[in-house]
């Protein structure tokens, strides 16, 4: 492990600990907060129960096809918006005041359109996470040495085989930055949907355990979702680094 992996570890053990004592002590009251123990205990035995599993391949789904047509739409849409200079022009403001939107109060339309299916999570999750995406390929196109133009032509290559084998790799850092804050976005567009009026998921369960002042569940459902969280953007940043590792030079 990096000395920056160890800190990083350090700082979590820390916090978790501070927690777990905090806790313990009585100096946060249980009925607020549980000891982070707790939370992993009740995890564990929610998990054995199977209670869940359809909330969780309910939520993971649907998350897994907001992060997939977010990034596919996301690169597409950006490689035609940075073909088209004057309507990328018309479009910059929009995107530099996008999240100020509240995206969240189309929910209800959406469920008058199209009921109470994972639809509008989806459409919603999507709108939340495509223009992290979107705004990603532009910076990446924007940053293209020119001389990588020119050695495609020199060496005759054809659009397809420049974008392949020339601008893709360049843009690599900034469409993996895109693809990072697209899953971020996803995670977090996709449980506030369902937290709010989603007859299943995990986000209902979160929302149905903390009316019913169900601490120990909602704690481990939360405690679940950051595991899962984590382990995919911990994930992506490893292949971000081995990439560019690579592109350094310092890799195999």
């Amino acid at each position: 492990m990096t000395r920056i992996g160890l800190i990083r570890s350090a700082v979590i053990v820390t916090m978790i600990a501070a927690l777990e004592l905090a806790c313990r002590t009585g100096l946060i009251d249980h009925r607020i907060v549980i000891a982070p123990s707790e939370m992993a205990s009740a995890l564990v035995t929610l998990l054995a129960s199977g209670s869940i599993n359809a909330d969780i391949e309910r939520t993971l789904g649907i998350i897994a096809v907001v992060i997939a047509l977010s990034v596919v739409l996301g690169f597409a849409v950006g490689v035609v918006i940075h073909a088209l200079p004057h309507l990328r022009e018309a479009l910059d403001p929009f995107f530099a005041t996008y999240y100020a939107v509240p995206i969240f109060i189309f929910y209800p339309v959406l469920i008058a359109i199209f009921g109470l299916s994972p639809m509008p999570i989806v459409l919603i999750g999507v709108a939340t996470a495509i223009v992290a995406m979107i705004i990603a390929t532009l910076n990446g196109l924007d940053r293209v040495p020119r001389v990588l133009v020119k050695v495609a032509r020199v060496h005759r290559l054809g659009r397809v085989s420049t974008a392949l084998r020339l601008q893709l790799p360049a843009t690599a850092p900034y469409l993996f930055t895109g693809i990072k804050l697209s899953v971020s976005y996803a995670f977090i567009a996709v449980i506030a949907a369902e937290f709010i009026l989603s007859p299943a998921g995990l986000g209902r369960d979160i929302s149905d355990a903390y009316t019913d002042f169900e601490n120990r569940r909602m704690y481990a459902l939360i405690l679940f979702l950051l595991i899962v969280a984590t382990a995919v953007n911990a994930g992506l940043h490893a292949l971000d680094m081995r990439f560019a590792e690579r592109r350094s030079g310092g890799g195999p």
